[in-house]
Order: C-alpha cells, then structure tokens, then sequence
C-alpha cells in the first residue's frame, strides 16, 4: 500500500477562511495554498485540469461537501488541499453549496492508492460530527488532527 491519508496531511495546504464566492475561485484558493515546495508542478496547468473534470460532472457529495481533484502527470504524489467556508461555495449542480471542499492531485499511476484515500476522505465527511468538528477547528493545524485522528480510526 502506498499513500495513506495521514501520512499527506499538510497543514499549509488548509485554507480555514475560503475568500471565493465562486466555485472557480476556491480551486483557485486551495491550489495556491497546495504550492508549497515543489509539490505541485504547473499550478495553473492542475487548476485548469480539475476545472476541466468538475465541468464533467460535479464532485459535490452533499452535505456540504465536494471532493474536486485531477488524475494529472502534475505530482508525483498526491497532493491533498482542503478549503473551508462558513458561508459555502456554489458548487453543486443546482447551486449547493459546499463548506468543506477536499482538493486531490493524484498521479495517474496512483490510482488504487487515490480510491482508498478519497474512500477514507468520504468516511470522514459523511458523519455528521466530524463535518461539524473539521467547520469549528480554529487552526490548520487543528483541522489536520481532526483528519488524522478519524482516519486512524478507520484503519
């Protein structure tokens, strides 16, 4: 097994406090905030490819929860980054909104590892209590334990 969820938390890739109004702008948001070292190559070029799969067909989950991401030659890992907005983001098909965005870069060869970790991401999310925990963390570092300690859980 390769890459498991905890091990590619990053606290510097949550943005806590998402500025964007649109959909569009939170991806902008959450790839600015996953290029830190050279994770990311071609930050724009991985913006436009996860544009270009969320036109294809949402990955809103409900709940206030989406799961964006591109199967991309752009890492060479996965690279998770996390928005969250109080407000939400229009980001479903018919204008719902999303609070807690989950932005994944995988590498096309990685894509055994990458339904494992959406799988445990989607656990997470779907229990009420966590959602309501990952909206009232107060730091990135605090939302990150959050995820770690559930994702520990599950294993």
């Amino acid at each position: 097994m390769g890459a498991k969820l905890t091990d590619l938390l990053d606290e510097r890739h949550v943005v806590l406090e998402l500025r964007a109004e649109t959909r569009d702008e939170a991806l902008r948001e959450i790839v600015a905030a996953m290029n830190h070292g050279d994770e990311l190559r071609e930050p724009e070029k991985l913006l436009a490819q996860v544009r270009a799969r969320e036109e294809e067909q949402t990955t809103f989950m409900g709940d206030g929860v989406a799961f964006p991401h591109a199967r991309t030659d752009l890492v060479a890992q996965i690279v998770l980054g996390v928005g969250r907005s109080a407000q939400g983001v229009p980001f479903g098909k018919n204008g719902e909104r999303a609070h807690l965005i989950f932005l994944i870069a995988v590498p096309r060869r990685m894509i055994t590892d990458y339904l494992v970790f959406v799988g445990a991401l989607a656990r997470i999310a779907k229990e009420k209590a966590n959602r309501e925990a990952l909206l009232a963390a107060a730091t990135p570092a605090e939302f990150v334990e959050l995820l770690r300690t559930s994702a520990l859980l599950l294993e």
